[in-house]
């Protein structure tokens, strides 16, 4: 059977995979209400689309933190993607360079930062997690520095993990032939098996609970990366990052894997744009499935987003071929979205191309009897 969009990709990665890989990446936080809504708030979002304009030429391009990339659509960090195919984080590392776009890779990746840099030239990130023993931190981002990692997205929004329950359920762990590559040398690369999710016991056991904004600002003492701020969702978190020294924010929920009963990134993304006043870029991470996901996006004043799902379950059914057919797909129906609403450039995309359910309704004139 073709593939025609990428959501087709997620009931293949349900056939191939084991049930705890499987539920590991598609399952959310408690009841779940987030996960559903990320995809649904986007049926919330209208177009206003504009006719007669020459379309003949549509330039996607952007740049990032000053990188020139093909198209406003990344690559977000997902954890252990060997659980998902042998390749892992090689693959996806390919897939992004090919398409000429951004990967960030995850720190609790299955491959280490220096493996990913030796699969050839691309620009990457590196998602950060901040340990307790803030020696390892400073250890990583210096090797993420020295493998030619351009920029460091901090998430903010773990202090503990979500309650995850098809993991509790499964009792997940890291399966044995894998480590988390980039701490193995450090003895914190291994997961043990715990009465309910592995996963949950180690962050507990490692990740810094006491994290703050000051540590934002030691972050900068130690590199010289821009640092993206990862899990922002308010006006208020927007402001403090700014004066923080975030060179740019992601809005995100973390796939709605942490607080359920967040919104939706797609409707937090206008409060934090405006919030930013063009000082930072805000990029939209959750939910984006179409190409009309990522103009909507945009029109809300986003710089670019960042895919996650979609490239596990793409790389469990077809490997790199699967990211780059991902990627691909959504790179030519964002392309179509544009043309179809008289956009010839990502600057060409205004608020004016939209309308949501929380605008104020547009006045109708009364129906004549």
């Amino acid at each position: 059977m073709e593939i025609t969009n990428v959501s087709e990709y997620q009931e293949i990665a349900k056939q191939k995979l084991p049930k705890m890989v499987y539920d590991y990446y598609a399952s959310g936080a408690e009841d779940q209400w987030t996960l559903h809504e990320n995809r649904f708030a986007f049926t919330k979002i209208l177009f206003r689309p504009r006719i007669l304009i020459d379309v003949s030429k549509i330039d996607m391009t952007t740049t990032v933190l000053g990188f020139k990339i093909s198209m406003p659509i990344m690559i977000a960090p997902t954890a252990m993607q060997k659980m998902a195919h042998p390749e892992g984080e090689y693959a996806t590392a390919r897939a992004a360079s090919a398409a000429g776009t951004i990967m960030t890779l995850s720190s609790w990746a299955t491959s280490s930062v220096e493996e990913v840099a030796s699969t050839g030239p691309g620009i990457r990130f590196f998602q950060l997690y901040v340990y307790k023993d803030r020696n390892v931190v400073a250890q990583l981002v210096r090797r993420a520095e020295r493998a030619g990692f351009k920029a460091i997205a901090l998430t903010v929004d773990t202090p503990r993990l979500g309650r995850r329950e098809a993991d509790i359920k499964n009792r997940f762990t890291l399966p044995p032939f894998l480590t988390l590559k980039n701490f193995e040398g450090l003895d914190l690369g291994k997961m043990d098996k715990a009465d309910d999710s592995g996963l949950a016991s180690y962050v507990a056991g490692q990740i810094d609970r006491s994290l703050s904004w000051k540590d934002v600002k030691w972050l900068q003492t130690i590199t010289k990366l821009p640092i993206l701020v990862k899990g922002v969702l308010t006006a208020e978190d927007t402001r403090i990052a700014i004066q923080a020294g975030a060179a740019g924010i992601i809005v995100s929920n973390h796939g709605a894997r942490q607080l359920d009963y967040v919104p939706a990134t797609i409707m937090a993304l206008e409060e934090v744009v405006k919030a930013a006043q063009g000082r930072v870029p805000v990029f939209l991470d959750g939910g984006v499935r179409r190409g009309t996901d990522v103009f909507k996006a945009l029109a809300l004043g986003a710089s670019g987003i960042f895919i996650g799902r979609p490239v596990v379950f793409s790389l469990a059914a077809e490997g790199e071929a699967g990211v780059r057919k991902v990627l691909s797909m959504l790179r030519e129906e964002f392309e179509l979205t544009m043309a179809l609403s008289g956009c010839r450039s990502l600057k060409e995309i205004t608020r004016d191309h939209i309308v949501t359910e929380w605008d104020s309704p547009h006045p109708r004139p009364a129906p004549r009897l």
